[in-house]
C-alpha cells in the first residue's frame, strides 16, 4: 500500500505541474503563476507526505481514514477544518458563558432558557460534535446529560420544538454512539409530551407543560392546531418505538397521518391551522414556509426512514400528491426568471417565499429518485431552480445573508420582506442535498460564500449572532441552538466525503439529527420487540464504529 501511495504523489505532481511547465515555455508570464501553483502543490505534497508517514509508523489510521483520504479532496478538509473552527468557536463560547442554558446571548455574555432551561444548545450539539470528533467537548456535553439534564419543569412546551431539538437530538446521539443514557433521556421527555395526542381525533395540542401535562394550543390560533406542528413528531416517535420496543410513540404519530389522509384534498396542499376536535382544515395560509413546511418534509423522509417499504408507501403517496400541488405554486420573477414558490389563501396566491421554504430544493431533490426517470429529472431540474433563488436570497443583499422573507414584483425579482437574519440552515441544508445527489461542486462554492457571509457578519468575540437587518449588518444578541445543530454541521457534511453519514443509512430530522434507518415491517414493534430486532439493532450498532467519522 505505501508504494501504491508514493507513485500517487508523484503522479499528483506530474499531472498538476505538467500543463504549467509547457506553458511556461509559450509565455514567460506563466512562470509567475508556475511559482505559485507549485507552492501550492509543495504543501499538498507535504500534508500527503506526512499520511504517509503516519502509515509508515502504524500511527493509527485506519482502513476507514484511508478510504476518507481517497476520496477527500485538499480544499474541502481545508474548508471543514474552518467550519470545524466556527463550531468550536460557538461552542467554547456557549460553555464559558451559557453553560447548561438553552441559548447563549454573545453580546451580553449570558444564558437564557427560551425552552424551559432543556439546555437546547447542548442537546442540539451532541451529534455534531460527535460527527465532528470533537470527543472531549462531547464528553462534558455527555456528563452534563448524565448529572444535570432535568425534564421536571413547569414550563409549557412547544411539542414540535421539544421533539425536533430535544428528543431528535438524544435520538441521533445514541443512534450514532450506541450510548443507552441518550435514549434512556429521549424516552424520558417523549412520555411528558404524549398526553398532547390525547385529543377527539389524536391530532395533537401543540403545547403541553412538562411537569404536569396540561396539553392546549397556544391562544393566537383560535385553539386551532398548527401544521407543521402537529405532523412534525413522525420521524423521532417511529424511531423510538423502534428502539425502544413500546409501541405507544409510533402509535400516537402515524395516527395524525391516517387522519389527515381521510380528507387529504387532491393537490396534498393543507392550510396551516387544524381543528384538533374535529380533524378538519381551517381557513387560512397554504405555504412551504412557516408552520407548514416540515409537515411535507416528514412525508417525504417517513418513507426514506423506514427504507421504502410498502408499510410506509402511503407517506410517499401522500408526498407525491403534495408536490403536484407544490408544482402549481410555483412562479417565476422578471427580469431573471428566479423560479419562487408563492403562499396561498383560499383561490389566491402570494408572491412571497420564506427563507423556511428554501429546505424545499433538497427535499425535492431528495425524493426526485422514486419517480420514473422523466418526473424525477424534472423535479431535480426544479429543485436547483430554487436553490438558485435561495442562494440569491443571500447575495442580493449587502451583507450577503438572507433576509427572513422575500416578495416578488414584477420587474424587481426580488425584494427583502423582514430583514433580520437569525444563522437560519435551510438553504445550506439544500446545497448539501444537491451536492450530494447531483456531485456538482457549484453547490459547495454557493456553501462556501454563505459561510463567509456568517463569519464575516455574525461572528463575534463571545460566539456567534444573528442580524436585525440584513441591509444594515445590525447584530442582535441571541445565538440559535439550530446554527449548531444544523447550519454549521450541514456546512460540515458539504465539505466532508458522502461517506460521512451516508444518506443510503441515515435520514435527518428537521433539526439536521441524522437517524438510522431502519426498514418498516412493523413487527417489531406491534406486540412489542422482537429478538430478531434486537439483534438487528445490535448488529447495526457494531457496524456504526469508525463508519462515517473522520479521525482527526
Amino acid at each position: 500500500m505505501n508504494e501504491e501511495f508514493s507513485l500517487y504523489l508523484h503522479s499528483v505532481v506530474l499531472v498538476n505541474l505538467l500543463p504549467g511547465y509547457l506553458r511556461s515555455f509559450l509565455d514567460p508570464h506563466f512562470a509567475t503563476l508556475l511559482g505559485e501553483e507549485i507552492s501550492k502543490l509543495n504543501e499538498e505534497v507535504m500534508q500527503l507526505r506526512n499520511l504517509l508517514e503516519d502509515l509508515k509508523n502504524g500511527g493509527g489510521i485506519s482502513g476507514e481514514k484511508m478510504k476518507h483520504s481517497s476520496d477527500d479532496n485538499i480544499l474541502d478538509a481545508q474548508r471543514r477544518e474552518k467550519v470545524k473552527d466556527a463550531m468550536l468557536h460557538a461552542w467554547s463560547s456557549y460553555e464559558k458563558y451559557a453553560w447548561g442554558h438553552d441559548e447563549l446571548q454573545p453580546q451580553t455574555k449570558n444564558g437564557v432558557d427560551s425552552f424551559g432551561g432543556l439546555g437546547a444548545t447542548l442537546i442540539d450539539s451532541l451529534d455534531t460534535l460527535y460527527i465532528m470528533g470533537l470527543d472531549e467537548q462531547f464528553q462534558r456535553a455527555r456528563e452534563w446529560v448524565a448529572k444535570s439534564l432535568d425534564f421536571n419543569k413547569n414550563y409549557d412546551a412547544s411539542v414540535f420544538e421539544t421533539t425536533i431539538r430535544v428528543v431528535g437530538g438524544l435520538l441521533s446521539t445514541y443512534d450514532l454512539s450506541g450510548d443507552k443514557l441518550f435514549l434512556d433521556k429521549a424516552q424520558d421527555i417523549a412520555d411528558r409530551l404524549l398526553p398532547a395526542w390525547n385529543t377527539e381525533t389524536g391530532i395533537p395540542y401543540n403545547i403541553i407543560n412538562l411537569a404536569h401535562g396540561n396539553p392546549h394550543n397556544p391562544g393566537w390560533t383560535g385553539g386551532d392546531s398548527i401544521l407543521a406542528d402537529s405532523g412534525t413528531e413522525q420521524l423521532e416517535f417511529i424511531a423510538l418505538s423502534q428502539r425502544t420496543g413500546d409501541r405507544r410513540y409510533q402509535e400516537k404519530v402515524e395516527n395524525v397521518i391516517l387522519q389527515l389522509n381521510k380528507t387529504f384534498p387532491d393537490d396534498g396542499l393543507l392550510p396551516i391551522y387544524i381543528n384538533p376536535h374535529k380533524g378538519t382544515s381551517s381557513y387560512s395560509t397554504i405555504t412551504f414556509g412557516a408552520m407548514g413546511d416540515s409537515f411535507y418534509e416528514y412525508l417525504l423522509k417517513v418513507w426514506i426512514q423506514g427504507n421504502r417499504t410498502a408499510a410506509v408507501s402511503h407517506y410517499r403517496k401522500m408526498w407525491e400528491t403534495s408536490m403536484k400541488g407544490l408544482l402549481s405554486l410555483v412562479r417565476r420573477t422578471t427580469p431573471s426568471s428566479f423560479a419562487y414558490l408563492c403562499e396561498k389563501m383560499g383561490g389566491s396566491l402570494n408572491d412571497k417565499m420564506d427563507e423556511l421554504a428554501c429546505f424545499a430544493p433538497g427535499m425535492l431533490a431528495l425524493g426526485s429518485s422514486g419517480y420514473s426517470p422523466d418526473e424525477s429529472q424534472k423535479f431535480l431540474s426544479l429543485a436547483e431552480e430554487l436553490a438558485w433563488t435561495c442562494y440569491n436570497f443571500y447575495q442580493s443583499t449587502p451583507t450577503k445573508l438572507a433576509g427572513e422573507n422575500y416578495f416578488f414584483n414584477d420587474g424587481h425579482d426580488m425584494t427583502v420582506g423582514t430583514s433580520w437574519n437569525i444563522l437560519r440552515p435551510e438553504t445550506v441544508e439544500s446545497l448539501f442535498y444537491l451536492w450530494r445527489l447531483t456531485g456538482n461542486k457549484t453547490y459547495q462554492e454557493w456553501g462556501w460564500n454563505i459561510f463567509q457571509a456568517f463569519e464575516k457578519n455574525s461572528r463575534i468575540e463571545s460566539g456567534y449572532v444573528g442580524l436585525k437587518d440584513v441591509n444594515t449588518g445590525v447584530k442582535d444578541n441571541v445565538m440559535q441552538s439550530f446554527f449548531l445543530a444544523e447550519t454549521l454541521k450541514y456546512l460540515y457534511l458539504l465539505f466532508s466525503p458522502p461517506s460521512v453519514i451516508p444518506l443510503d443509512e441515515w435520514v435527518f430530522n428537521t433539526e439536521a439529527h441524522p437517524i438510522k434507518i431502519v426498514t418498516r415491517n412493523d413487527r417489531a414493534v406491534s406486540s412489542g420487540r422482537s429478538s430478531g430486532s434486537q439483534e438487528s439493532d445490535r448488529q447495526s450498532q457494531s457496524r456504526k464504529e469508525g463508519r462515517f467519522r473522520i479521525h482527526h
